[in-house]
Parts: structure tokens; C-alpha cells; sequence
């Protein structure tokens, strides 16, 4: 497909060299003469340097032949109009990068009227995926599959837990727990286990599971996943709103420490359940005497990254709080994923990832749909949810009889509703939703695991 993307900060970089690797012909659009040489260069892609806004630029950048068109600039109303106006111009699908809450709380009504394709909020799906990390504490990274009914959970097995030095088949008699892992990572190599795997201590760890399933799992580990009853977030971003609403609505108790006094202001009438104060967050004392060593979870928002990591840092030293860390640099993903940081979130990551699952969605063939997809393990992995449609190959036949790809997990068939852990004798049945965890990239159709 041909995708144009307007726009070439840290998202439109990501997206264009995720997009520029899956194959498709991109084109690049901002009017900073060193980010389109940057990633034209690196990746490979046309780059235009212009205002996307303009009929002629998105005409000099091929609008006519375009079939995705992407606005990712740091203007929620300049992205609007570079919408509006390719889809007049080139009558393309697009998709616009809008953040402001005013916009959020309307965006069904300006996706309809616009006539674009997708609205994508990064602050937002940024706190959603908070505050599903705080449901399982003991959890590195959290995505859902299927509506919510399956979680795939990372975290770290450490020394004395009884997973260590057990065998993969011996997990579920042992530990008397229905999960299914999908992958682990050990010294930097990635590993689709079979039964014979053993597990040792310090392998990063991806399970799937229900979310009662992989409570009673983390039990059984004697982590426990008692409730989070209060948290304490730094930063005031929108990130900052959307996450502290959510928290404060499912009755945990909210700490907000702002720098700014007008946006405590601000939150303060926004969020009246939330405890707003103004200070530095970086001043240890401040956080000791607000109670941090007390704190059942404390999220670093900051838009410093330095900030962020050092404040997570200082958590876990006082602390046994569970620490969510926000990231907007990716380049030192590598690094960070090195500290002892807790989770880490990276906004931008976030925002590709949903945009990259409707542009392979728009791609299928009959077969299927890309229904969610997630990358994991810094881009190694890819965890896809499909939806098998009429003239699927692969269905009906017995998944031991299927010659699958190497390194490719079916770890899950949703049918009806029910979730199946699926077996040599189990079948893919036109409507289910298949969970595919693999190391192979690209994946657009359900007849792509197949060699």
C-alpha cells in the first residue's frame, strides 16, 4: 500500500520505518528540513518537506496514489485539517493524532464528520494501558485480547520462585494453574518454549491467561495480587488527567505532585476526588514527607525521561510501590530496559502500534482481520488477534495436521465467547478469534502462519 505521513516526530519516525519494513511505499511530510532528511535517509521512504495542510504538498508527496494517509504532527488541529483535506483530495483513508480532552470527549462526533477512518489518542491509550498494569503488580508489561477476557502478562521469574528449574509441561500439574507461555526472553535471545523448556531464574516471562487465571498463577508464585488502594503520580500532563480519572472512578486514592501552580489549578478542579499538590517532585523530601514509602503504586509522568527514571529509581529504594515509568525517547529503549525501573511505558510506542493494527487490518486478505496486535520484547515479538472470516485457509483441520511456521505459538481460540487452550486435536473455525505469539514480523492474514 502506498501511506503517506504527515508529520516526523518520534511517532512518525516509528511508523515509518515499522510501515517501511512490512513493505509498503511511504512518503514523509514535515516542514523541519532535518527530520525529513533524517528519515528519509534512515528508512528509505520520499520525503517532502512542506506543510502537510497544503493541497500541493500532499499532490507533490502523492496524495492521488495514496491509500492510508497519517497526520501525527504535534497539532491536534493542524492534523484535523491535513485529514480533511486529503481525504478531499486524494479520498484516502485517514488517520489523525488528536490528544486534547476537549477533543477526546467528541471524537466520535469529529471522526463521523471529518470522515476519517481512526482518532488516536496516545495520553489516553497511555493510561489505559497504567492502569491496566496495576490490576497485576507483580506484571512488567499487560496486554488484553478479545475484549478484556484474555491478558498476556511479562514478568521477571526470580531466585526461589517454584517456576525455577521446572520443566514447561510440568507448570500446569505442578503449580495446578491453566496458563499457557508464550515466549520468554533470556540473555537478549527470544524463545518460543516447547514442553521440554526449563525455566531459570532472571528469563523475562510472557503467559497468557484469563484475568482470574493469572491471579490464582501469580498467587501460586506467592506474589500475590492484592488491590493497589493508593497511588502517587509526578507530572501534570494529559496522560497525568486521563490516568487519575480513570484510578479515582475505581475508587483507589490519587496523589498528584505538579510543578506548575495554574495546572494544579486546573486539575484540582478537574479531579476533585484527587489529591492535587504543588511542588517539585524531584525534592526527596517532599515525596518522603507526602509518603512514598507508603505507596501502594507511584507513576513517574514527568516530561523529562532523566526525571522519571531517577524518581522510579528512588521508589523501588523506599518502597515495595509498584513503578510505572513514562519514556518519550525511544532511541534509548535498549538502555532503559536495562534498569531496574519497573514498567515503562512509551507513549509514542503506543500510538504506532494502533495505527500499524488498522493499516494490516485494511490489508487482509478474505481469510481474516487483524483484530489487536502488540509488539513485545522491543519489537521481537509480535503478539496478533484474529478474526477468521469465510474462505480462511487452515480451518477445520486438525492444528497438529497444520505444517505451522517455526517460532509461531497459537495460544489461544476464542469461540463464542469461550476461551479455548487450544490442543494437537483443537480446529480453527470460521468466527473464532485466533491469538497468534510469534517471531516472525508482519503477519496481515491467518494463512501466514502457515510455511
Amino acid at each position: 500500500m502506498h501511506i503517506m505521513i504527515v508529520g516526523c516526530g518520534n511517532v512518525g519516525k516509528t511508523l515509518a520505518e515499522q510501515l517501511s519494513q512490512e513493505g509498503h511505499n511511504i512518503a514523509v511530510v514535515d516542514i523541519r528540513p532535518d527530520r525529513v532528511q533524517n528519515v528519509s535517509n534512515s528508512f528509505d521512504v520520499l520525503g517532502v518537506i512542506g506543510n502537510g495542510a497544503s493541497p500541493s504538498v500532499q499532490q507533490e508527496a502523492g496524495i492521488e496514489d495514496t491509500d492510508v494517509f497519517i497526520a501525527v504532527t504535534t497539532s491536534d488541529e493542524l492534523n484535523l485539517l491535513c485529514c480533511l483535506i486529503a481525504k478531499k483530495v486524494g479520498g484516502c483513508h485517514t488517520i489523525a493524532r488528536v490528544r486534547n480532552p476537549v477533543y477526546s470527549r467528541e471524537s466520535q462526533f469529529i471522526k463521523e464528520e471529518l470522515g476519517l477512518s481512526m482518532i488516536i489518542n496516545p495520553e489516553l491509550a497511555a493510561a489505559m494501558e497504567i492502569s491496566h498494569l496495576l490490576q497485576f503488580p507483580s506484571a512488567i508489561e499487560t496486554d488484553s485480547f478479545a475484549k478484556g477476557r484474555i491478558t498476556l502478562i511479562k514478568f521477571r521469574l526470580e531466585k526461589d520462585m517454584p517456576l525455577c528449574h521446572l520443566a514447561l509441561r510440568e507448570v500446569s500439574a505442578k503449580l495446578k494453574c491453566d496458563i499457557l507461555v508464550c515466549a520468554v526472553e533470556r540473555e537478549e535471545h527470544i524463545i518460543i518454549p516447547d514442553g521440554d523448556f526449563i525455566f531459570q531464574e532472571k528469563d523475562m516471562i510472557s503467559f497468557m491467561a484469563s484475568p482470574r487465571k493469572a491471579a490464582k498463577f501469580f498467587k501460586r508464585l506467592g506474589l500475590g495480587s492484592s488491590q493497589i488502594k493508593n497511588t502517587m503520580i509526578t507530572g501534570g500532563s494529559s496522560i497525568v488527567y486521563y490516568l487519575a480519572n480513570m484510578l479515582c472512578n475505581s475508587g483507589m486514592e490519587v496523589k498528584i505532585i505538579e510543578a506548575d501552580e495554574e495546572r494544579c489549578g486546573q486539575l484540582s478542579e478537574l479531579l476533585p476526588e484527587a489529591m492535587i499538590i504543588h511542588g517539585d517532585s524531584t525534592e526527596k523530601d517532599l515525596l518522603l514527607e507526602e509518603g512514598i514509602q507508603h505507596s501502594g503504586a507511584f507513576i513517574s509522568l514527568t516530561d523529562f525521561d532523566e526525571e522519571n527514571i531517577m524518581l522510579s529509581l528512588f521508589a523501588r529504594s523506599v518502597s515495595k510501590a509498584k513503578t510505572v515509568t513514562s519514556i518519550h525517547r525511544i532511541e534509548y529503549d535498549d538502555i532503559i530496559s536495562k534498569l531496574d525501573v519497573g514498567s515503562t511505558i512509551y507513549p509514542k510506542f503506543i500510538t504506532a502500534e494502533y495505527i500499524i493494527q488498522y493499516v494490516r487490518a485494511m490489508n487482509n486478505s478474505i481469510g481474516s482481520n487483524v483484530e489487536t496486535l502488540y509488539k513485545l520484547f522491543g519489537n521481537r515479538v509480535e503478539a496478533l488477534e484474529f478474526i477468521i472470516h469465510e474462505g480462511a485457509r487452515g480451518t477445520d483441520i486438525p492444528l497438529k495436521d497444520l505444517k505451522l511456521k517455526s517460532n509461531l505459538l497459537i495460544c489461544s481460540i476464542i469461540r463464542k465467547g469461550k476461551i479455548l487452550t487450544p490442543g494437537g486435536d483443537d480446529v480453527i473455525q470460521v468466527g473464532d478469534n485466533v491469538i497468534v505469539v510469534t517471531t516472525h514480523k508482519g503477519l496481515q492474514d491467518i494463512k501466514d502462519i502457515l510455511q
